[in-house]
């Protein structure tokens, strides 16, 4: 079975490394002020060639009250006036892009995402979605992955109904513990019932799919009251999880640094949190997909994981990275063939540049046969937890152990440690290694070395 994990404290001990999420590899990291509007614009008109199906993904930065653990690139406001004048940068933006590209691309995946998507209005979410439908060829079908995160405080079922004539099908719901005590410690104040609402409003509506996150290693989370959240989390019945692990990063994110240190779990207690939830969930019948994320076995996710057509993107785990990700908004990434590039992170910047009539693109990658490479390898780990050799030659025309020579030993260790099985035709991730597959991933990065490993988060 794909979603067996053997649970070994010791070799997570030894393995429990700061590392990339591999979201994307090259990572983020590397992205440099020399990718700019022309890169953007020349994988524009080779996606416009090839035809390519599109998958789009929309940031509204806006929330009305600020989360002390968030990371994310976001606008804290009550004055709902502050979107206007973004989402005529947006639209603007929209435009702006869609010319360079075939209007017969089909638009295969959505997302909203923030920030809180829901913040807007009903008329400008309306307004929104009628623009991208007459700049790109969203389906009318519902047959495409429409998805937007949710916040069940910005949200009730007139709200629902909206998303759903709009031709959303999918949620994200963001919760991350039920317990008072902990929400009173990260600002945010959330009840089962308001959570509940949305969900029985989304299944009402016939939305397709129900997402729910979870954060574990929250000041005042004990292994006990996580896993009573868990629990009623369970009885929510959500078609897949997140259970993230919290990165206290005060350095680097300023409102981390309303969070009291002191009040965090420790991280033996965040390890119980962990084993627990993975032995609550899968005695409920969640599989593990891996990074973090959970799903019933009938979700797609799980059917392409068995499949091993699963894939991974900025957007995450993913049936669609076949497709080319245009990332609109503030701070937005893209993915075009072996183009990455992302607008400027500031909001005044983003809009000051687009009211010039000019895209906000301020850094990026153009990955080199190196990278892509690589980026299959991790691709195939992270997705499948396992590797064939053969098949990366091919595509590749390469001797894989041969390339990776003097990777070898690091490989042969993790064999004899029990993480991976090791021979001459692949690699396979084993149960105990299933929960560290981000450390096997990180072998195989080539620019980890030169990297501050405090940028990132620990693999469990």
């Amino acid at each position: 079975m794909l979603d067996a994990i053997r649970w070994d404290t010791d070799l997570i001990r030894r393995y429990d490394l700061a590392g990339p999420r591999y979201t994307s590899y090259p990572t983020a990291v590397q992205f440099h002020s020399q990718v700019g509007t022309f890169d953007l614009f020349h994988a524009l008109r080779d996606s416009r060639k090839a035809l390519r199906p599109l998958s789009l993904y929309v940031h509204v930065p806006f929330c009305a009250n600020i989360c002390y653990y968030c990371a994310c690139n976001k606008v804290i406001t009550k004055d709902r006036g502050r979107a206007l004048p973004y989402l005529q940068r947006l639209e603007q933006e929209i435009q702006l892009i869609a010319c360079h590209l075939d209007p017969t691309q089909k638009v295969e995946q959505l997302h909203f995402g923030g920030g809180t998507p829901t913040f807007l209005s009903h008329d400008e979410l309306r307004q929104l979605m009628a623009h991208l439908r007459k700049h790109f060829n969203l389906l009318d079908d519902d047959s495409g992955d429409y998805g937007i995160e949710i916040d069940p405080r910005e949200a009730d079922w007139s709200t629902m109904g909206l998303l759903r004539e709009l031709g959303f099908n999918r949620v994200s719901i963001g919760l991350q513990d039920l317990d008072p005590a902990v929400q009173r410690a990260v600002n945010r104040l959330q009840s089962l019932e308001e959570t509940r609402a949305v969900i029985d409003a989304a299944r009402t509506l016939q939305f397709r799919s129900i997402n729910i996150d979870l954060i574990y290693g929250l000041p005042k989370q004990t292994p006990d009251n996580f896993a009573r959240t868990v629990e009623e989390v369970i009885s929510l019945q959500p078609d897949r999880l997140s259970v993230f692990n919290y990165a206290h990063l005060p350095e680097r994110f300023m409102p981390q640094r309303r969070i009291n240190g002191n009040e965090l779990p420790s991280p033996a207690q965040k390890l119980e949190m962990l084993q627990r939830t993975i032995e609550q969930l899968t005695t409920a019948g969640y599989r593990y997909i891996g990074m973090d994320h959970f799903a019933l076995p009938d979700d797609e996710l799980a059917i392409a994981q068995e499949e091993s057509t699963l894939q991974r993107n900025f957007q995450g785990y993913t049936t669609h990275g076949h497709c080319d990700l245009i990332g609109l908004g503030v701070s937005a990434i893209s993915q075009i063939g072996d183009l990455y590039c992302q607008n400027s992170s500031d909001l005044n910047h983003y809009q000051n540049t687009l009211a010039g009539a000019q895209l906000a693109t301020s850094r990026g990658l153009v990955c080199n046969a190196d990278d892509r490479l690589r980026r299959a390898v991790i691709q195939q780990l992270i997705c499948n937890f396992s590797l064939d050799f053969a098949e990366i030659e091919r595509s590749f025309n390469i001797d894989f152990q041969g390339y990776f020579g003097a990777l070898w030993p690091q490989l042969q260790g993790m064999a004899q440690d029990g993480l991976i099985e090791l021979d001459r035709e692949r690699i396979t991730v084993l149960p105990a290694g299933r929960l560290l597959v981000r450390s096997v991933c990180m072998v195989f990065d080539a620019y980890l070395e030169q990297q501050n490993r405090q940028r990132f988060s620990r693999v469990i």
